[in-house]
């Protein structure tokens, strides 16, 4: 099971980056002003904080089911225009939207082509966007490749093989099946720099989300061991720094 219970943990994570990415994907969206969204699976703001800050919307509904993320999410995006609910994707507001926006979420969703059936019936516009896990989401490619050289046994626990449709290809197959006939896809492409390898190692010990959490579940020195696989597979440089990209997949249909 995959818990999400500290907003504070998930910024430091992966939060940071998705800000990054939420910024290119409103940009994409190119929407016009004055226009009603929903953000399912809001989590700490970062897309919610953005449709506000770019998009010029008349209201944005943010939606979780973690009520610690939305008292985030509420501390740190202060808008009139904007109100929380703790609701899951399963459990839309029976309202219409112009826009309905999912942020690094239809993964953690069981039934995806069912709420993005239900997305399409509440709005005009539908997207979505996920991490490559499988390809160039490199802070996590490095953890979980050099989790599967030390212990291949493990291997289900990869985000790539846990989440096959997180690709341009897969995103479009599930907007099918939900009936969406038109249907947009593009790759975002953010830069994550890390000061220095406890910059990009501490978020994992935080135990949120799935490799944290998986890390959490070794021994001591087992820890200690996949901390030193990934050490010496990153391309640190001379002054400690790494320099990474992370990679998303966003789709849109009307």
């Amino acid at each position: 099971m995959d818990v999400w219970s500290s907003g504070e943990i998930y910024e430091s994570y992966v939060g940071r980056w998705s800000r990054k990415v939420a910024a290119e994907f409103v940009s994409w969206l190119d929407q016009p002003p004055g226009l009603r969204w929903l953000d399912v699976g809001c989590g700490t703001g970062a897309l919610t904080s953005t449709i506000l800050g770019t998009a010029n919307p008349a209201a944005v509904v943010g939606i979780d089911p973690s009520p610690a993320f939305l008292d985030h999410a509420r501390q740190t995006v202060q808008d009139e225009r904007v109100r929380f609910e703790v609701r899951g994707a399963e459990d839309l507001p029976d309202e219409s939207f112009d826009v309905i926006v999912a942020g690094l979420v239809l993964n953690f969703v069981p039934d995806r082509s069912g709420a993005l059936r239900r997305m399409r019936e509440l709005g005009q516009t539908v997207a979505v966007y996920v991490w490559d896990y499988a390809g160039e989401m490199q802070l996590m490619r490095y953890f979980f490749d050099g989790m599967i050289a030390l212990r291949p046994q493990d291997s289900a626990h990869d985000e790539g093989a846990r989440f096959p449709f997180c690709t341009a290809e897969g995103l479009e197959k599930l907007f099918a099946e939900a009936g969406f006939n038109d249907v947009t896809t593009r790759a975002i492409v953010v830069p994550t720099v890390f000061e220095s390898f406890d910059d990009y190692w501490n978020p994992f010990l935080g135990g949120q989300g799935p490799a944290p959490a998986y890390l959490r579940s070794l021994d001591e020195a087992a820890q200690v061991e996949l901390r030193d696989e990934v050490r010496s597979r990153l391309p640190i440089a001379a002054d400690g720094s790494i320099s990474l990209t992370a990679r998303a997949w966003a789709a849109r249909g009307n």
